[in-house]
């Protein structure tokens, strides 16, 4: 029994894979370059691209974005009032995007008009790690107010990500939360991985985040 489920997951995410790379083509063809957000539940992702888009805008780069979410249509919303092209991709009961979502997602959006792509996967920092969504690069969203012994929770997480931010610093003292203890975690896990600490009320961090996104 056991080598059937194996075999089956493994199927799985061959499947998965294929879409990702047809979707990474895709959206090379149209200019797009996409980034996929991962996180917890209020970690940031959704307040990171509301701070981001503008420092594109700077830059005349024009933005777009998928919202995943289990249910319901908040961060879409949030980031639909940013007057970019978004699209809300409700999973049901899945704790994750996939690649075949994704895939529906941006026949949805008009790509010759966006030119970075936020896929703002699921509240989850477990089951999207092992889903490749065909985006160029993951950017991994912690907060202080998770604990600083988040990081050490979730490696894999950290393991397959590209660019980590530490979000809300300025509440670690409140929480108790050692930030330099949560990047030395990080480094751990990923030593080349750039990591950016953030307050998004106030966008500190920011643009030295979004310098690190386009290079």
């Amino acid at each position: 029994m056991h080598h059937i489920d194996v075999r089956i997951e493994k199927d799985v995410y061959d499947v998965n894979n294929r879409i990702a790379d047809a979707n990474a083509a895709h959206m090379k063809n149209h200019g797009v370059r996409a980034f996929d957000l991962l996180g917890a539940i209020g970690s940031g992702k959704t307040a990171l691209i509301e701070q981001i888009v503008p420092h594109l805008a700077r830059k005349n780069l024009r933005a777009g974005a998928i919202a995943g979410d289990v249910y319901g249509d908040d961060d879409f919303k949030r980031i639909r009032s940013l007057g970019i092209p978004a699209v809300n991709a409700n999973t049901g009961k899945e704790c994750h995007l996939d690649a075949h979502i994704v895939e529906h997602s941006i026949e949805n959006l008009p790509l010759d008009e966006i030119d970075i792509l936020f896929i703002e996967n699921v509240g989850n920092m477990v089951c999207p790690t092992d889903f490749r969504l065909g985006a160029e690069k993951r950017i991994v969203v912690v907060s202080s107010t998770e604990g600083d012994d988040v990081v050490n929770k979730h490696p894999m997480m950290f393991r397959g990500g590209d660019i980590g931010v530490i979000n809300k610093i300025d509440l670690a003292p409140l929480v108790g939360a050692d930030l330099d203890r949560m990047e030395k975690d990080i480094h751990r896990y990923n030593p080349s991985m750039p990591v950016f600490r953030t307050n998004l009320k106030t966008g500190d961090g920011v643009a030295q985040l979004v310098e690190a996104l386009l290079r």
